[in-house]
């Protein structure tokens, strides 16, 4: 999963942030994170490039372009002939995704026009596009409604997402497909989980209360911040009182220990497996929920970058987990033989559920790509169910709303394995804005991201 941008810097103005600098320099950054988001850069390495002192302006600006570039690139097309060279093309896009409807907006779209000329004259880059960019955006000024309405029928400019994209969810689920693209297009919220060796929801709403910081429960261990802030802002933060995590994402470890716990007293504990575990938000809350004399997690990770994020993330909240830097699909590399009684794996795949909060990934991903994450998940279910002791359970979840990645996965995986059976389980949650969804029998209540789940059981024998 890509790491967290989930406090969108586009929750409070681009243009109430103190001391902004100009904003054609703002409009210069913008376009050149999208032009490395184009060339195949995440947007988190993307945007992480940029000053601190700029970036959460600029985050906001590239957060509401990326929601609206197929707007802007349909727009583009009937301005030019010819698709300018990459960063001219980028800061014209940046600018009419920005300008191209007045409600949305941040600044005045002359005002946006304005700022971008001068921003292509001030870097040698762009500069001899100035006057090429300042046709075309003073065309679109005049002509505004006329483009846009040209636009209208262009599924891509409508939805805002690749056609393939879109034809998949149309095929993978024909009565919420709108929904999904519309729901992607909004602003996610921000959402903590309560740490509950230290507090409840109920206690932390008060603590956030007493600072002036509106909040609503959602789930076993939520809260729902009225308005996104910085974590910094948060009582006890620092000190694990709580975590930034998404509601459907803390489905996962009660999910998978429900059932299982409480052990016995004086029992062993619970052996439990975190297979792909960066960032380590979800092997910290399977600690908060068991307690941790109740259960040993062992996390792994592949990568050694994103692994001491998960050691950043224990330390802050004050937990022990074994990580361990290894290749799940490997057991052979580094499990020593012992059957766990529980194994979460959330697997590798397109994140497609959670393009709220990661407006780039549409624009990065291939339609090839499902595919391919498709088998990668399936080698890592392979090799982790042997692991699993008989009565034990292991949790497949994915950040997608693809069913190549989701229903068809497990459906495929009990065709063969006959001893796995599923138990009730979530399946596929869409993403839910609260203000603009309608209610899904089997999603929680609340504004989510999108998300898979499948609870699998090896019945222990009789």
């Amino acid at each position: 999963m890509p790491a967290d941008l989930s406090s969108d810097p586009s929750s409070g103005s681009a243009s109430s942030a103190p001391q902004q600098p100009p904003l054609w320099r703002q409009l210069q950054l913008t376009a050149g994170a999208l032009a490395s988001i184009r060339a195949g850069t995440s947007g988190t390495v993307a945007f992480e490039a940029v000053e601190p002192a700029l970036r959460p302006g600029v985050q906001a600006l590239g957060f509401q372009v990326l929601r609206w570039l197929g707007r802007a690139e349909a727009l583009r097309r009937h301005l030019a002939k010819r698709t300018p060279p990459p960063l001219p093309d980028a800061l014209l896009c940046t600018a009419l995704a920005l300008a191209w409807h007045s409600d949305h907006a941040p600044y005045e779209p002359f005002t946006l026009v304005d700022q971008a000329v001068e921003a292509a004259k001030r870097n040698p880059a762009t500069r001899a596009q100035a006057s090429f960019i300042n046709a075309c955006l003073r065309r679109f000024l005049r002509e505004r409604d006329e483009l846009v309405a040209a636009t209208d029928s262009e599924p891509v400019a409508q939805w805002n997402h690749p056609r393939w994209w879109i034809e998949r969810l149309k095929r993978d689920h024909p009565r919420d497909w709108q929904r999904v693209l519309s729901a992607d297009n909004a602003q996610a919220p921000m959402t903590l989980r309560v740490n509950a060796l230290q507090s409840t929801p109920a206690a932390y709403l008060l603590e956030l209360e007493a600072v002036g910081l509106g909040a609503m429960r959602v789930g076993a261990d939520g809260l729902q911040l009225t308005r996104a802030r910085p974590v910094q802002q948060l009582p006890g933060f620092a000190d694990g009182a709580c975590s930034v995590q998404d509601a459907a994402a803390q489905l996962a470890a009660p999910l998978l220990l429900d059932g299982l716990l409480p052990a016995k007293p004086g029992s062993a504990p619970l052996r439990v497996l975190d297979a792909c575990a960066a960032p380590g938000g979800k092997t910290a809350h399977l600690i908060e929920r068991a307690g941790a004399d109740a259960i040993e997690v062992t996390a792994l990770e592949v990568d050694g970058v994103r692994s001491r994020r998960i050691d950043e993330t224990l330390a802050r909240l004050g937990l022990k987990a074994k990580v361990v830097v290894a290749d799940a699909g490997r057991p052979a590399d580094w499990w020593d033989g012992a059957l766990f009684d529980a194994i979460l794996l959330d697997a590798p795949c397109t994140a497609s559920g959670i393009v709220r909060r990661h407006p780039d990934v549409r624009w990065l991903r291939r339609e090839s790509d499902t595919a391919q994450l498709a088998t990668q998940q399936a080698t890592l279910l392979a090799a982790l169910w042997p692991l699993v002791r008989p009565g034990g359970r292991l949790l497949y979840c994915t950040c997608s709303v693809f069913r190549e990645e989701g229903s068809q996965q497990i459906d495929a995986f009990l065709v063969r394995n006959t001893d796995a059976r599923l138990l009730p389980s979530p399946g596929h949650l869409l993403p839910q804005s609260g203000a603009n969804a309608r209610g899904v029998p089997d999603n929680p209540s609340g504004d989510h991201d999108g998300f898979f789940y499948a609870l699998l059981e090896k019945p222990a024998p009789h």
